[in-house]
């Protein structure tokens, strides 16, 4: 399929992505370079010089909020898309509210409360919605490690055992190769084409 085919299959797309940080931010980047038409990102963080060592944000953006940030910075790659932001820390009633009219959702929030609550609404008031999820990727190499496993409609990216810490921080390397993979997937499910490892 040409590139202008790609784009033009993906121009009414639109994707629901929970959190704007390491995950949420270089995966939104790579869905509107590929042409994704609609990107909704919720997140309620503002942006600190910590988050500068993986998150798709700029020293001159510190002190920012994250979804205004993020919109200014999708926008310079594709002034085109349609980003649409929600600065609050989701709960469970919004997550269906926020997302609902989303084809696919990617979870990508930090926090292990938040990634359990977002999957367990989706599958249980959403179960029709592709949802992809990010987890443990912290540190650096191993990245043969990084697989998918598949459940329905549930996607989990990761290597499934480096938990983030003091000691073993998310760094840039490992967590973009799990953000493209998440873009990956979300190609791979709204152009209908079936992931290799979807299996």
């Amino acid at each position: 399929m040409k590139f202008e085919e790609i784009k033009e299959k993906l121009k009414d797309k639109i994707v629901g992505i929970a959190g704007a940080g390491g995950l949420g931010s270089n995966c939104a980047a790579s869905l509107v370079r590929c042409g994704v038409g609609t990107i909704i990102i919720a997140d309620f963080d503002t942006i600190n010089e910590t988050n500068l060592n993986r998150q798709y944000f700029f020293f001159e953006q510190i002190g920012e909020k994250k979804v205004e940030a993020i919109k200014v910075n999708l926008l310079k790659i594709n002034p085109y898309v349609n980003v649409i932001t929600i600065d609050k820390k989701l709960e469970a009633d919004d997550i269906t509210e926020v997302f609902s009219k989303c084809d696919v959702i990617v979870e990508a929030f930090d926090n292990a409360e938040m990634k359990k609550m977002i999957i367990e609404t989706v599958l249980n008031k959403m179960s029709d919605k592709p949802l992809i999820v990010g987890s443990g990727l912290a540190g650096y190499g191993n990245t043969s490690e990084i697989k998918l496993q598949k459940y329905e409609n549930l996607y989990i990216y990761g290597d499934g055992t480096n938990d983030v810490s003091e000691e073993n921080p998310p760094l840039a390397p490992k967590v973009n190769i799990v953000a493209n993979m998440q873009a990956d997937v979300v190609l791979s499910i709204l152009l209908n084409k079936k992931n290799e490892n979807n299996t």
